[in-house]
């Protein structure tokens, strides 16, 4: 009030009348939209959640009945220990990068598949970019003959870890009873206030049949009914290296991924990454010089915003990213612009992954 008695005593001495008017009127103009603004301003918090497949990050020690002869040093990779460190420090180096496009915290948590054991998990999340962050890790050992495994990795700070249970890859046909693979690793936990489960896959290769990755997504698709059925409030990420692009029957049929939100049912998940695949041309691994889209995230329908509605007061899914930084791609020669691995033709190139990360980006109004 004081502000505004000087500046009326300062138009009282105005000798241009007209000049007073438009003074005043763009005065109440500014002063109306200044307290509008206030109004309306909100704050939100961005969550993103992602998943990498690692290629294949072992130790350099032989586990007891995994068939893990390659990755040794006397292995066809002679993998030392000079490979090992290059290899986690390349790892940590895309882990704490990913999200940073858009919060500079990063990912709140990250799936991961071909990691061979704890060990390897501990010298991961031990790597300066992670361990500055406080990077925890669930991960339960399983059957997989060559050792490797799906583990999630999360930052204390904004996802709070209450069950870790790895639920097995149950072979429906009598001749596959003695082949083991991949569980899926279901982690529930709080994140923003709120339940959220994220369900870890590493599906059957294409080596097997389509049969195999549906069996397994069928099986996933279970596991997601339950959670839901005990707690429907519970919102669900279904993530993992599908080995099948979006429309592939495990994916489109068996986990009933949709393309487009309007089209996702009570039953249905959202699956973000059909058009990145089929109208953006985009995927996260090349083959014969066409791209897949295999690490895919999946989301339950209360994690969107439907019918239009952009109601943030609980968490809610925001956007999708495939994570490229050029260090990623192979820069020359017959693979150049594919994933830059870490071995190709049996020579050690040092690169990162044949597979790029994948992240969902969640909001909440505060």
């Amino acid at each position: 009030m004081l502000f505004l008695h000087f500046f009326f005593r300062y138009l009282q001495h105005e000798s241009n009348i007209m000049h007073m008017k438009r003074t005043f009127l763009f005065f109440a103009f500014w002063l109306v939209a200044l307290v509008t603004v206030q109004a309306q301003e909100k704050k939100f918090m961005v969550y993103p959640v992602g998943f990498y497949n690692l290629e294949n990050l072992f130790d350099t020690c032989h586990d007891a009945g995994k068939k893990d002869y390659e990755f040794l040093p006397t292995g066809s990779y002679k993998w030392n220990g000079l490979k090992y460190s290059h290899k986690l420090n390349n790892m940590a180096k895309v882990l704490s990068e990913m999200g940073t496009d858009m919060v500079p915290y990063g990912c709140v948590a990250i799936g991961v598949s071909e990691v061979e054991n704890a060990r390897a998990l501990d010298d991961l999340v031990a790597q300066p970019a992670l361990a500055a962050r406080g990077i925890r890790y669930c991960h339960i050992e399983g059957p997989d003959k060559r050792g490797v495994d799906c583990a999630l990795l999360y930052n204390p700070r904004f996802f709070t870890v209450k069950d870790v249970v790895l639920h097995p890859y149950v072979q429906s046909l009598e001749q596959d009873s003695a082949f083991f693979t991949r569980g899926f690793l279901t982690v529930s936990g709080e994140l923003a206030g709120e339940t959220l489960t994220i369900i870890v896959n590493h599906l059957p290769s294409r080596a097997a049949t389509s049969f195999y990755r549906e069996q397994g997504a069928r099986q996933i698709c279970a596991i997601k009914d339950s959670i839901l059925k005990a707690s429907p409030k519970t919102q669900v990420l279904v993530m993992g290296d599908m080995n099948d692009d979006p429309k592939d029957p495990s994916m489109a049929v068996e986990l009933r991924g949709k393309a487009e939100i309007s089209e996702v049912g009570k039953d249905d998940m959202y699956n973000p990454w059909w058009n990145v695949l089929y109208k953006e041309c985009h995927g996260t691994l090349m083959y014969n010089n066409a791209w897949n889209l295999f690490d895919q995230i999946l989301l339950t329908p209360n994690l969107l915003c439907k019918n239009g509605k952009k109601d943030y007061s609980s968490l809610k899914y925001l956007k999708k990213q495939v994570f490229r930084r050029d260090y990623l791609f192979q820069q020359e020669g017959k693979y150049k612009g594919s994933p830059k691995r870490t071995h190709a033709g049996g020579v050690w190139l040092d690169g990162y992954s044949d597979h790029l990360p994948t992240i969902v980006y969640l909001v909440k109004q505060l």
